[in-house]
């Protein structure tokens, strides 16, 4: 049987491991592997994908997936790859978060069956230490030079900022909890992002020096844009897995705008497809790269995947807007995404309802310079009312022309969009 790390190793998605002879082992041994994630935000965001994917994996090769949510460490943070302390959360702010998290992790993992994913809060062990328990219990195991040699905390030493002794305490955490989940699951190997490798192997220490066994410990590589920014970040805007807070339309289109490179190497490392069928996608894309093969696969297999096939009906619709397709079914806010980039104006809505010549729409936006320019574009065929052509200059827009109750699409030829909003009840 293969093993799962060859899998990884295929889809370029291990970093670094602590014992290459793990992927040998894993190839006729069961084992447990966890990954944290800290629910600072009631969703995760497409920079959480990569782990999530690699326990999906691990899931489908048949060993055990414990998912932890941190929600004593999420009260804390995590200094590793940050620059500054981030805000506190409440026992309250991050157990809604908890759920929210675990219903889009189901997207990727399955909680039933034979070998179900385990969804586990460090909270539960943590919280009832008392700090005489956790210096006696925990810290007498770590030494200040050991800590403060560790990479992200170096790097936040060094800094204008400083690391609080509540950041510097992350480490001694993370590190117990890979020992409680070795104790109380069997747990072996820890997952994380790059910037992890100094909390996982602190665990692995700790394991060690307490327990006398071996663990390990795999980085997934930090993906960055090329201005170097995280993976996920939009002008400083995360593509977030809850519909409500980025829509399937932007997330399709997030992945759909990726540069030809970028989107070929996601396909390995995003969607399930095995390695041959990408190979394939790929070489098609290199023979015709303006059809852009793989980010239509890539958008595609990605929105199913975390908005299932109704989101990606949505979103599929939504980019056919842009290129004259059927605007009907469409609600606010997609219309909106949609049309974020082109230029808007507002009419009282008295005016449409009393109905609105749609020569004095074209001419009061400024998509044509007179009436008589507005007539002779409508009856010339290049002006649209969303997206359905105008065939008559005396056409009035009414209420019934009203999509979600209070937009119309303009469009003069091909690409000159205008997004009227009525203002007013």
């Amino acid at each position: 049987m293969e093993s799962v790390i060859h899998e990884l190793e295929a889809r370029r998605m291990i970093a670094q491991i602590t014992d290459p002879a793990l992927a040998d082992r894993l190839r006729s041994e069961k084992a447990v592997i966890y990954i944290g994630f800290d629910p600072t935000a009631d969703s995760l965001h497409v920079g959480h994908m990569m782990p999530i994917i690699a326990l999906s994996h691990f899931q489908k090769y048949g060993h055990g997936v414990l998912c932890l949510v941190g929600g004593a460490t999420a009260m804390v943070g995590d200094p590793s790859g940050k620059s500054e302390e981030r805000n506190l959360l409440t026992l309250d702010q991050v157990a809604q978060n908890a759920r929210a998290v675990k219903a889009q992790l189901e997207r990727f993992l399955s909680f039933e069956g034979e070998n179900p994913a385990r969804m586990i809060d460090n909270n539960d062990w943590i919280s009832g230490m008392s700090f005489i328990d956790w210096l006696r219990d925990v810290g007498k195991h770590f030494t200040i030079n050991y800590m403060i040699s560790k990479e992200s905390v170096k790097k936040r030493l060094a800094s204008e900022q400083g690391i609080s002794f509540t950041e510097f305490s992350y480490m001694t955490m993370q590190a117990f909890d890979f020992l409680h989940l070795y104790d109380e699951h069997q747990c072996t190997i820890q997952g994380g992002g790059n910037d992890q490798w100094g909390n996982i192997t602190a665990g692995m220490d700790l394991i060690h020096k307490v327990r006398g066994s071996q663990a390990y410990g795999i980085t997934f590589p930090l993906l960055t844009t090329a201005s170097g920014e995280k993976f996920g970040k939009s002008e400083g805007n995360p593509v977030w897995l809850d519909p409500e807070r980025t829509s399937p339309y932007q997330f399709y289109q997030f992945w759909f705008n990726q540069p030809d490179e970028d989107a070929k190497r996601f396909l390995y490392i995003f969607t399930f497809l095995n390695v041959e069928e990408i190979a394939a996608i790929c070489a098609a894309h290199d023979e015709k790269p303006h059809e852009r093969a793989a980010q239509k696969t890539l958008a595609a297999e990605l929105t199913r995947t975390v908005h299932g096939a109704g989101g990606l009906e949505k979103a599929l619709r939504a980019s056919n807007a842009l290129f004259g397709g059927a605007l009907s079914g469409l609600g606010k806010t997609d219309l909106e995404d949609i049309f974020k980039d082109v230029p808007s104006s507002e009419v009282p809505r008295s005016r449409v309802q009393a109905g609105m010549p749609l020569v004095d729409l074209l001419t009061e936006t400024g998509l044509c310079k007179s009436r008589g320019e507005a007539r002779r574009f409508i009856d010339q065929g290049g002006v649209y009312l969303n997206n359905e052509r105008a065939g008559d200059a005396d056409r009035v827009a009414g209420a019934a022309d009203l999509l979600a109750d209070s937009i119309m699409v303009l469009r003069h030829g091909k690409k000159k969009y205008h997004l009227v909003r009525v203002a007013g009840q």
